[in-house]
């Protein structure tokens, strides 16, 4: 037990030193910090967007996984009482089980305006919030304000309007929680998430005052980001964006992550000649085509293992999760990561050279490997996932 305490006081003394080394290079404001944060677990979970329902507590067990994390799609209040819902029933379940959970709303505006505070509009929106809040308040560990609003909202009012919407929401669940949770809630709020950070348009005078409002509000414990990248290098701006504009006591979250559009830009890459010829592929035959023929019959855990790894575009970011989990662990201030964790059917629907292949992400490779028994097929990161789990 005590080798186990100073293990823990040795781990935040680390984190915190790594904080103020990071923040002193960045060129944010030095701050005295006399104790370690309480959200900064640095901890790598499971995503699963909206497909909660393919959770699977035998997969969890064997991947180690001690936080959960889906979203809920507000909407989706008007077909009944949301903690009879699919998303919000299995992750307050998980979190009866014990697991650490995560809850994002997802409020999407991609086809209609933002409501006006003090509009009919908002005060809808307010009222399916509080049906939404007693059934998670207190139950699940984090709330994400927010999915990814500025992708799930009308490019032209991804301004002003867009932040004065999130703001008016954010204020709201505050005044919920700070009413019917009380003191000791023990559900903490951040805002999410922010997407493509990597490009300097997406560095809008909206995004700076998201920011503003995660750092000015003291009952936010920081922001999601969602980095979705081309690269392993282009996840540093948006740590170099968010981490000199919170406080120094807030922390962040990566509830997605992954390098899909540089997969994507090698689907049409012809599959190495010696894998081609082991399993029986034309010559000529393009990546995307092998993971169609896994879709429409899947493969054996040993030829979609050979598939990945005799194709140099996969080996050459093959270490992607560790790196990634180390970048962000090595802030001091991430709170929790979670990675993909299952292929699902909207992965695999109408897949060609054009499908953005999000199932190359995922822990478990429901579609493309044949189930193990009670288990999903294996996926690629199962081993990684595994091994980046804290005690």
């Amino acid at each position: 037990m005590l080798r186990r305490l100073s293990t823990i006081a040795m781990t935040a003394v680390l984190a915190l030193s790594t904080l103020t080394h990071a923040a002193t290079a960045q060129g944010a404001e030095s701050v005295a910090v006399d104790k370690p944060r309480a959200l900064a677990y640095g901890a790598l979970g499971a995503n699963f967007n909206e497909n909660l329902d393919s959770l699977d507590y035998p997969e969890l067990r064997e991947a180690r996984a001690r936080w959960i994390r889906g979203f809920f799609p507000m909407p989706q209040t008007q077909q009944g009482d949301p903690a009879k819902h699919e998303a919000i029933s299995t992750i307050t379940k998980a979190a009866g089980k014990g697991y650490d959970t995560i809850l994002s709303l997802k409020f999407p505006y991609d086809r209609a305006s933002f409501p006006a505070p003090g509009s009919a509009g908002m005060a809808a929106e307010l009222a399916r919030l509080d049906r939404v809040l007693p059934a998670v308040l207190n139950k699940v560990k984090i709330i994400a304000i927010g999915n990814e609003p500025f992708i799930e909202s009308l490019p032209a009012e991804r301004d002003a309007r867009l932040n004065t919407f999130y703001e008016t929401v954010a204020r709201h669940v505050i005044d919920y929680r700070r009413a019917h949770c009380g003191a000791n809630c023990r559900t903490v709020l951040y805002m999410g998430a922010l997407n493509r950070l990597d490009l300097p348009d997406r560095r809008t005078p909206a995004a700076e005052r998201w920011m503003t409002f995660v750092r000015e509000t003291p009952e936010i414990e920081g922001v999601d980001i969602h980095p979705h990248i081309p690269s392993p290098q282009a996840a540093q701006p948006f740590l170099d964006f968010i981490l000199p504009r919170m406080r120094p006591d807030q922390t962040f979250l990566v509830t997605e992550f992954s390098l899909v559009w540089y997969w994507k830009e090698h689907l049409q890459d012809p599959v190495p000649a010696t894998f081609a010829q082991k399993y029986g592929f034309p010559s000529g035959t393009l990546v995307w085509q092998v993971i169609k023929a896994a879709i429409d019959a899947p493969f054996s855990e040993r030829k979609w293992d050979d598939f990945l790894k005799s194709s140099p575009w996969f080996t050459g970011q093959a270490g992607f999760l560790r790196d990634q989990m180390k970048l962000y662990r090595g802030t001091g201030r991430l709170a929790v990561a979670t990675y993909g964790f299952k292929q699902e059917d909207a992965m695999v629907a109408n897949f060609g050279p054009d499908k953005t292949p999000w199932l190359l992400n995922s822990v478990y490779a429901a579609k493309t490997v044949r189930p193990r028994a009670d288990l999903s097929g294996r996926g690629y990161w199962l081993e990684d996932f595994r091994a980046l789990q804290q005690p």
